[in-house]
Parts: structure tokens; sequence; C-alpha cells
């Protein structure tokens, strides 16, 4: 039996849920469902890789390397771990909710919704970059905000509930930090080539 504040909170998440998914508009529509969506950013990952390589070589590509290896943890973390350990349904496919769940294009995603993992990639993302290259690109920061559109859009979508996207983005915020710091002290103990600050 759970207690009775576990209770009180998810009840308060899901009249959260209903009242943000409910603010949906017809023209809105299909740009959330596309902001949700992974093809639609391959020009944004694209820059981004193009970006470190070339401005930066060899430590551009290190740095990649420490990217690419924060959003695989970061993925099993939520996808691999947490779904299926915590077992939460997701909106679109809670008996008690989905009637009234506002859904586009008939997606509703997988069975389980705890933690985000489009929230926890996008911000993990985010934050490594920022962590590396906010002292050398002011542009990094901005990318906050498009890590927030992301994840408001899996609520607009009804597949993820607020607590989903707000721990999901703490997750990735975490794990960008703890490889953050390893990669800063594998480059310092073996001499590899860094972003200078």
């Amino acid at each position: 039996m759970r207690p009775a504040m576990i209770d009180s909170l998810l009840a308060l998440d899901e009249a959260f849920f209903l009242f943000l998914n409910g603010l949906h508009q017809d023209w809105l529509d299909p740009i959330m469902f596309a902001i949700s969506g992974k093809l639609e950013w391959i020009p944004l990952y694209l820059f981004i890789i193009i970006r470190l390589i070339y401005k930066y070589k060899q430590a551009g590509l290190i740095a990649l390397v420490a990217l690419i290896i924060t959003i695989i943890l970061t993925d099993q973390v939520t996808s691999g771990f947490m779904k299926p350990f915590f077992g939460r349904l997701r909106p679109t496919h809670d008996p008690e909710l989905s009637a009234l769940v506002h859904i586009i294009n008939g997606y509703r995603g997988g069975l389980y919704s705890f933690a985000s993992s489009h929230a926890s990639n996008s911000f993990a993302l985010v934050t490594f970059l920022w962590l590396t290259l906010r002292h050398r690109e002011r542009w990094v920061g901005y990318l906050f905000i498009w890590a927030s559109i992301v994840a408001y859009s899996r609520i607009y979508l009804g597949v993820h509930f607020p607590a989903d996207v707000i721990v999901g983005a703490l997750v990735g915020i975490l794990m960008a930090n703890l490889v953050f710091k390893v990669y800063e002290k594998l480059i310092a103990r073996y001499q590899w080539p860094g972003i200078e600050r």
C-alpha cells in the first residue's frame, strides 16, 4: 500500500497534466508533434557535430564522444531502468485517464512514462554542451529553451505527466554533470586536448 502523501502527489500530478494537456490548440498540434519528433532535429545535431569537430578539431571530437556517452547513459537510466522499475502507465495507457487525454495523430507512446527519456536526453545534451562550451559559444545557453519546449511537448501530446518530464530533466542534468567531471579528469590525467575556457 502506498503512503497517502504519494497518492496525493500523484493526484496533483494528474490534475496538473490534465490542465496542461487541455490547453491544446488546433494550429499548435502539428507544431508540437514535430517538436517531439526525432528526425526533425537531425539538422541541429549535425550542426553541433560539425561545429565541434570543425572548430575544435581533436578536442571537439573528444568532447563529442563524451557527449554521446552522456546521452547513452541517460537514456539507459530512464528507458532501461526507471520506466520498467516504476511501471507508471502513460496517461494515454492509463484506463482512468486515457479518455480525457488529448491525443494527436493517434500517437500514444510506449506503455510506461516515468521518467521521460525525451526530457532527460534533451537536458543531458544541452547541459553537457553548456558545461563544455559556455565560455566560448554563447548560443549554447539558448538550447535550454529548446530542451524545455521538447519536454513540454511530451505533456502536450499526452504521453507524459509533468513529474515525468521534471524528473527526466533532472536526471539528464545530473548525468551530464557526472560525465563532465569524469571527462575533465581524463583530459587532465592523460593530457588529452580539451576545449579551452
